[in-house]
């Protein structure tokens, strides 16, 4: 084991295209690369999309890309093929294979110790960046090469099986979505605007500053995935009144709808399903939707799931933008049509929907275990 400074062992690739020449058609964004992913699923085209000067830098299959921007992110990637990247995606790979294996820095770089050392030497406050001269100085303990290559091998292969695991997952949320589209569309059902579904709908509550630490905990937006679940990891508590609580508290089986913010990709409207136990609300870029005795809330969750993916643009024409926010027109969203099947119709689809979650439900819990041991063997 030796100890190593990131800049003596990793280099900084900055070998750039003349864009009036370049012989390249795909690019990497930031938005393309996700979190936490060493795996890209999608990128760009020089020739349909409309490229900033900023994609000069070219990068090479096996090596890394690194979001240098808020990098507690991890958008750290390998890349697949050659393209082009932004100069602010750093392109890394070791300087001597034989010191330093170019399959284990990815695992490196993911790692707790690297993040936080990044987060720390990062610079702004609105979009923070870091600079290779930071990372350079990060130190780590280097196994020897035969080690490397031992762990290397044992990180690929949980993280393979990771990926398995997500696909399986996807393909899991595909089915369900076929069952709903064979079972309910275009079947001729009564539909109902869906106001006269909705037995209460009111918008969350920011509350203020919780300064005792006894809060209620808050459900923002950022807390809505983009599968329908709630990704409770993190969350807020706020000083909320006891007035507006009774008002605003939420229950098993309510429907959350980010009513404000949305991105490029994903315009506001999206929707997440409330199954917990513990006292929440949600805060004041959603608004609850509470449906009445005649409807299967989950039914109804889903249905608005499945017209927010595949009517995106039809979403985005109920909303209007101030200030850089998406606000999505209420009263536009609650005349969208929904079929109203037999009860026994929407029950048979729920068992086969909670059969689906179950079975996700037990994938999750196996990636988190992967994780774990990722985790464990980078100590």
């Amino acid at each position: 084991m030796m100890r190593v400074r990131f800049g003596d062992v990793v280099n900084d690739i900055k070998v750039n295209v003349d864009r009036q020449n370049n012989p390249y058609d795909i690019y990497v964004a930031g938005d393309h690369m996700d979190s936490e992913d060493l795996t890209l699923h999608r990128w760009g085209s020089f020739a349909s999309d409309d490229v900033g000067p900023a994609f000069i830098r070219i990068f090479k299959p096996g090596q890394v890309l690194y979001g240098s921007r808020r990098t507690y992110l991890k958008k750290i990637v390998v890349a697949p093929f050659e393209g082009i990247t932004a100069n602010t995606t750093f392109v890394l790979e070791t300087k001597n294979e034989d010191e330093f294996s170019q399959r284990l820095l990815p695992f490196i770089m993911l790692s707790d110790d690297f993040t936080e050392w990044s987060i720390r030497k990062s610079k702004g406050s609105t979009n923070p960046y870091v600079l290779f001269s930071d990372l350079a100085d990060y130190e780590f303990d280097l196994p020897s090469p035969e080690e490397q290559r031992r762990l290397a091998d044992k990180l690929w292969a949980a993280y393979e099986l990771k990926e398995a695991y997500k696909k399986m997952i996807a393909a899991t949320d595909e089915m369900v979505k076929a069952q709903f589209i064979e079972m309910f569309e275009g079947q001729n059902y009564a539909t109902k605007p869906l106001a006269q579904l909705i037995s209460k709908s009111f918008p969350g509550e920011w509350g203020l500053e919780d300064k005792t630490g006894n809060g209620i905990k808050v459900i923002r937006t950022t807390n809505i995935t983009n599968d329908g679940t709630l990704d409770l990891t993190e969350t807020v508590t706020r000083n909320i009144s006891d007035t507006k609580l009774q008002k605003k508290l939420l229950k098993k089986g309510d429907i959350l709808l980010e009513r404000s913010g949305g991105t490029k990709d994903n315009p506001v409207g999206r929707v997440a399903y409330f199954n917990e136990n513990d006292t929440y609300v949600a805060n004041n870029f959603t608004q609850t939707l509470r449906s009445i005795g005649d409807i299967e809330s989950y039914y109804l969750f889903h249905f608005l799931f499945y017209y927010y993916k595949m009517n995106k643009m039809k979403i985005r024409s109920m909303g209007n933008q101030t200030t850089g926010i998406q606000n999505l027109n209420m009263d536009d969203y609650m005349q969208i049509a929904i079929p109203v099947p037999p009860r026994e119709h929407q029950e048979l689809f729920i068992s086969i929907a909670n059969q689906a979650e179950k079975s996700k439900s037990e994938l999750r819990q196996a990636i988190e275990k992967i994780d774990r041991v990722m985790k464990s063997l980078m100590q």
